[in-house]
């Protein structure tokens, strides 16, 4: 068996690119932490449009969604749909027995001045940041949203 290749040197350009590239994301790390910037200084959401909803289990499976003010139905999630709106909230209600809070708090749904959409606990104080999930995974609650004005 031959051994061509063992005697040809590294390529130096992806030396040098590899190189450049660590050397960049320390240089950002560093700047980073040095300056004090984080996620957590950015100012808390100012919502646009607001949406309070609360969610209960029907026998068949299915969810039942109702507006958290008045009472109206707003959805119903069949068996079997859904899954990403499904396992949200149940970590979230899970959270909520473990702290001994029961369902009456809705949840608020709402689109913020700057544009995110976000999924609020005010029981909890917890803030999800659906588009970080995806179009089509934020797009389930984005349609429970609808067209209400807070």
């Amino acid at each position: 068996m031959s051994h061509a290749h063992a005697s040809e040197p590294f390529p130096r350009p992806a030396l040098i690119g590899a190189a450049l590239l660590v050397g960049a994301t320390l240089a950002v790390t560093t700047l980073v932490r040095v300056s004090g910037m984080d996620i957590r200084s950015l100012p808390d959401p100012v919502p646009a449009v607001s949406r309070d909803l609360s969610f209960s289990d029907l026998p068949d499976g299915a969810v039942k969604v109702v507006d958290g003010k008045s009472g109206a139905p707003v959805a119903t999630l069949a068996p079997g749909t859904n899954g990403f709106v499904r396992a949200t909230l149940r970590n979230l209600a899970h959270e909520r027995r473990r702290s001994g809070i029961g369902p009456q708090v809705p949840f608020r749904v709402f689109t913020s001045t700057d544009g995110r959409l976000i999924l609020e606990d005010p029981a909890l104080g917890r803030r999800i940041e659906l588009e970080a999930f995806g179009p089509t995974n934020s797009g389930a609650f984005a349609r429970l949203l609808g067209d209400s004005h807070d």
